[in-house]
């Protein structure tokens, strides 16, 4: 039985041409009774609406083999901070063309309520709907159930579907840019996201073999022990240097829950660090990464495996934070402790004001002194918007000249890292990521590593 009520009437819904009707007709009913002459008219009107009706409704609900059927194809897992493609499709088994409105509801983390979808399919077709959603957040997000609302061409009344059901989808860090800078790693083509090349300095100290002399080889590498051997010109061959270990510090701290374009600093730093690890691995480096707050975090011990990339993507999608105050010192004593080999210690992090610098300075000076270290921290974009923008009144006079402060102080901030000898990135948080690898593989060109 109710099986029965939810397939018959359940699912049965009134439309706007169905209130519309009878409001007409319960208008014709009332000036009947100050009109005489409408007569039996809207009697007769009453009886071909219901009609009407029935038909509309034994259409959709009684016909054979009619129904909608389709399903929602959603990638595995979503890239964080790109946009992600999401498509229904939608297949009509009546023997008539139908108009279907389409609700998807797609997780509440969107917060958007227009997923609401009109569409024309011809009987018996196949069609798709496609639409984008961009998280900003990692975590888990849940799907709701596709609904699908058809109508016949009478229009009256509804027959609701549901196509596909709840469904939960992973958001991790975002794997669709490090496809395309991994893409670009294989196709030689780093020019066009505006990575520069770095021409190479000197020769490195790693050596492969002694070969023969041939036109082009440069002649300060002749080997004068094993020509004189030979009886003819041989030349020691190099390579660059590999293996060397770079790690990515994430400061999962107060100062990276700052939001830009709805993405936090932390994600913007955990995004870079994932390409930035990727390219690393491929140019044969160790890639390890380590997360700290007001505690250590976790630590991933830099290594070059076939797994590495999957241990790296999981470890930055599970990674979770309170936003509290980081503690440096306890990060210098992690480094000294677990990580004894000199490597390239990339640390994400954000000073606002010289004096939050300053207070942290001496645990940078030590790290440095035992690794090359290099600080990545962040512009105030919408500082920027403020200086660019001309001031009407005395507040924003005011306002433009705190700005100006602001972004002075950053300035001052560089070139006290630089002072203690510290690698420093300034950069924009939408340009993190190129700006950190155009640096690592100048360090990789001047073989500071």
């Amino acid at each position: 039985m109710k099986t029965w009520f939810r397939k018959y009437i359940g699912d049965l819904f009134l439309t706007g041409r169905f209130y519309g009707l009878f409001a007409v007709l319960a208008v014709l009913f009332l000036l009947r009774f100050f009109v005489s002459a409408l007569g039996m008219l809207p009697v007769i009107l009453l009886v071909a609406g219901i009609v009407f009706v029935a038909l509309d409704y034994m259409l959709l609900f009684v016909s054979g083999r009619g129904k909608v059927t389709g399903q929602r194809d959603c990638p595995v897992r979503l890239s964080n901070g790109d946009e992600n493609t999401v498509t229904v499709t939608l297949r009509n088994h009546y023997g008539f063309n139908i108009h279907t409105e389409v609700i998807d509801e797609i997780p509440f983390q969107f917060q958007k309520r227009d997923a609401r979808f009109q569409l024309e399919l011809p009987a018996g077709a196949e069609r798709n709907i496609s639409y984008t959603l961009r998280p900003v957040k990692r975590g888990t997000y849940g799907f709701g159930k596709v609904r699908v609302y058809a109508m016949s061409r009478l229009g009256c009344v509804q027959r609701r579907f549901i196509v596909a059901g709840d469904q939960e989808v992973p958001v991790y860090p975002s794997f669709l840019q490090l496809r395309k800078y991994q893409l670009m790693a294989e196709t030689n083509r780093w020019n066009d996201p505006g990575i520069r090349r770095m021409r190479q300095l000197g020769h490195s100290m790693e050596f492969e073999q002694i070969k023969e002399y041939v036109t082009g080889d440069d002649y300060r590498t002749v080997n004068w022990q094993a020509t004189a051997r030979a009886g003819r010109l041989m030349v020691n061959n190099f390579m660059d240097q590999r293996s060397q270990q770079v790690y990515c510090l994430i400061d999962k701290g107060r100062v990276m829950k700052m939001p830009f374009e709805g993405l936090s600093l932390l994600d913007y730093a955990i995004n870079a660090s994932l390409v930035l690890l990727n390219i690393a691995l491929r140019k044969q480096d160790k890639a390890g990464i380590l997360t700290f707050s007001e505690r250590p975090g976790t630590l991933l011990v830099a290594a070059k495996r076939p797994s590495q990339m999957q241990s790296i993507l999981e470890m930055l999608h599970n990674q979770k934070t309170r936003y509290l105050e980081s503690d440096f010192e306890r990060l210098y004593i992690t480094i000294r402790k677990s990580i004894p080999q000199r490597s390239l210690l990339i640390l994400f992090t954000n000073f606002e004001t010289l004096s939050g610098l300053r207070r942290q300075l001496p645990y940078l000076q030590k790290i440095a002194r035992y690794h090359l270290l290099l600080v990545v921290f962040f512009e105030n974009t919408e500082l920027g918007q403020l200086l660019e923008s001309t001031p009407d009144d005395l507040q924003g006079i005011y306002t433009q000249v705190i700005a100006e402060k602001f972004a002075f102080e950053k300035r001052l901030i560089v070139k006290e890292l630089q002072r203690s000898g510290i690698l420093t990135i300034l950069t924009t948080p939408q340009h993190v990521t190129v700006n950190t690898l155009n640096k690592y593989l100048e360090l990789k060109a001047r073989q500071s590593i």
